[in-house]
Formats: structure tokens, C-alpha cells, sequence
């Protein structure tokens, strides 16, 4: 089931513009590997469940997966061969606006070499470039 908010002050919001590198949630907060964007996009909330599911197949009841993003964004469209005016559009679809370098999906419990793997299956259905990150040692 893809993920939506429970409410929203607003149905239709605006498209806006990615500008700039993440502020936050660029860093491993709550595992031990990351998966980091390179470059910012949308992703929809029907994507955010695939890739989910595909790296929990992959790490089946080894490890934690955590989903660090979550769909905000409503995203309207018309029907196709509509004509010219009549409004913008009833939300078509939910999606996560990511900017670079924000850290999308982490990994705990399971050898570098595993996440490696499930990242890189989590990776192919992604719209955007990514990297694995781990995380920092103080």
C-alpha cells in the first residue's frame, strides 16, 4: 500500500523547484549503510513502497530497513485530450521531493557486502542517481 498523509491543509500544491544541495537528513541517522541521492527528483510514494519491498525480499528477516523519506507532495494532471482550461487537475499521485544528498533508505545488521547487494536491487528502481553512504564513527 503507498503511503500518503492522513491530512492536508492543501490538495493541489505547487510544483516549486529543487535548488541546492539537502540541509538535513544527508547524514546515517538509524543504521550502519545508507543509500544516498545524487541528484534531486521526485519520487513517487508507488516507488518508495516498490523499493521497500525489494530490498525487505532481499534482506528477509536479517537486518532492519528503514525508509527515511516519506510522500508529502501531491502531484495533479489532467486527463488526456482535455481541452484548454477548466482548472488544474485532481491529484493524480503522492510524491517525495529529494534534494542531493539526502539519505533515502539505511540498512542495520547485516555485513557491508550484503547491503551492498540490496542497495544496488533497491537502486535499479529508483528515478534518480544514488550512492551508498556508511555511516560516520566518532
Amino acid at each position: 500500500m503507498a503511503r500518503m498523509p492522513k491530512r492536508v491543509k492543501h490538495r493541489k500544491i505547487q510544483r516549486g523547484r529543487i535548488r541546492g544541495e539537502a540541509t538535513r537528513g544527508q547524514t546515517v541517522a538509524l543504521g550502519d549503510f545508507g543509500l544516498q541521492t545524487l541528484e534531486g527528483g521526485w519520487i513517487s510514494a508507488q516507488v518508495i513502497e516498490a523499493g521497500r519491498i525489494a530490498a525487505q525480499q532481499y534482506l528477509r528477516s536479517e537486518g532492519k530497513l528503514y525508509v527515511r523519506i516519506f510522500p508529502h507532495k501531491s502531484v495533479t494532471s489532467i486527463p488526456l485530450e482535455t481541452r484548454m482550461g477548466k482548472g488544474k487537475g485532481e491529484p493524480e499521485y503522492w510524491a517525495a521531493v529529494v534534494r542531493p544528498g539526502t539519505v533515502m533508505y539505511e540498512i542495520s545488521g547485516v555485513p557491508e557486502e550484503t547491503a551492498k547487494l540490496c542497495f544496488n536491487r533497491l537502486a535499479h528502481k529508483l528515478p534518480v542517481k544514488c550512492r551508498m553512504i556508511r555511516r560516520r564513527v566518532i
